[in-house]
């Protein structure tokens, strides 16, 4: 949350006590907070609730205290095991920001948005210096949105073909940069069919590249819950496309988008991945690692299935980056900060009588909660 919604929060809520944290690497800086007249400490240890991005290292956690961060454990990720473990055993109250959705499931908050902005620049930049066309400056390098999209303005694409997969605030962020490029959107058939004279991109959703295995029509519900019983056909889109930004949401029941075989195929297009997502292992093959800020890409080659340099010929250059908001740090502070104060903590601090908090509540008390009970198996010494 920004200095200035901290204010705004013991406004509104004269009996609230806000702490934050010292630090001397966040985008605000204490000072900022202090010129606000909000507390700072070294310690929140004597705070009820501490609110967090990233996972907060196991051994820093505090017994019996409320948590609200990304936890990353609710598609039994590996190597957060223990971190569930440990929040169980600390008899720690979990609520995940990933699991605040509405009574119809929609998500209540996220940097969604700003991961979907950065992760398409990122995609854009390394195209660009994969084949020595521009060089664009990071986007953490710079102050604000307006700012990097300031400097999109000045490049140059050639007739490219970029697909954006996705529907939700990640794509719709991702789309936001097309704009800034001035890039057409056009139809999943004009993309496939069709040559064109400047770049392109296209949107896909689901039922753009999975189908149902017995041939019945696609269906969201079952898509949904059963993915299990759809197949993908994005291969059609990997013969045109240049640069995939992947921003859907993938169900690890649901097949890859397409295999580690497709990829050996000579016909196998895509040079570049964003992959937004950054689901290690999950429906990109190539994606088998994390990378950062600082060191974004590398290279993946598909005949070896090695990790190499980035931008070499004949090698796939990949973006995973998993905190591509901190990129744009201010922007992104400023729009979750604002759902924070709008959606989530009036909920906490009135008693959550619509649920919400609820609804989002791993584990409390030393016990998993009972939509979260799926996971008993997997949080067990």
């Amino acid at each position: 949350m920004t200095p200035q919604q901290c204010r705004q929060l013991k406004e509104e809520y004269p009996e609230l006590q806000i702490t934050v944290q010292k630090s001397s690497y966040r985008c605000f800086t204490d000072e900022e907070y202090s010129n606000e007249n909000v507390q700072l400490s070294d310690s929140i240890d004597d705070c009820n609730l501490i609110l967090g991005v990233k996972e907060v290292p196991k051994e820093l956690l505090v017994e019996g205290k409320s948590y609200m961060f990304f936890s990353h454990t609710i598609k039994r990720q590996e190597y957060n095991k223990d971190l569930l473990r440990t929040m169980i055993k600390k008899k720690i109250r979990m609520i995940d920001y990933e699991c605040l959705v509405d009574e119809q499931g929609r998500r209540a908050i996220g940097f969604g948005r700003y991961a979907g902005i950065v992760g398409a620049y990122n995609g854009i930049m390394g195209y660009g210096k994969k084949y020595n066309l521009f060089d664009l400056k990071p986007a953490d390098e710079q102050r604000s949105k307006g700012e990097v999209f300031k400097g999109l303005k000045k490049i140059g694409l050639p007739n490219i073909k970029i697909v954006i997969t996705g529907g939700g605030r990640v794509a719709n962020g991702a789309e936001e940069t097309m704009g800034a490029l001035n890039i057409r959107k056009v139809t999943p058939y004009e993309f496939l069919s069709y040559s064109f004279r400047e770049p392109v991109y296209v949107q896909l959703h689901s039922q753009d590249y999975y189908s149902h295995v017995d041939g019945k029509p696609f269906t969201k519900f079952e898509f949904y819950n059963e993915p299990q019983n759809f197949q993908s056909v994005f291969g059609a889109f990997t013969r045109v496309c240049d640069l995939l930004i992947h921003c859907a949401f993938w169900d690890p029941r649901a097949k890859k988008l397409f295999s580690v075989e497709e990829m050996k195929d000579p016909r196998f297009r895509m040079s570049v991945i964003a992959d937004i997502t950054c689901d290690i292992n999950g429906s990109i093959p190539s994606t088998v690692r994390a990378t950062t800020i600082e060191d974004k890409f590398y290279g993946y080659n598909p005949q070896t299935e090695e990790i190499l340099t980035p931008f070499l010929p004949g090698n796939i250059t990949v973006m995973a980056i998993d905190n591509l908001p901190c990129e744009l740090p201010r922007d992104a502070s400023e729009g979750f900060g604002k759902h924070m104060l709008e959606r989530i903590l009036p909920e906490m601090i009135n008693g959550d009588e619509s649920g919400l908090i609820a609804r989002a509540t791993i584990c409390e008390n030393g016990e998993l909660q009972p939509s979260f009970k799926y996971l008993k198996d997997f949080a067990q010494v």
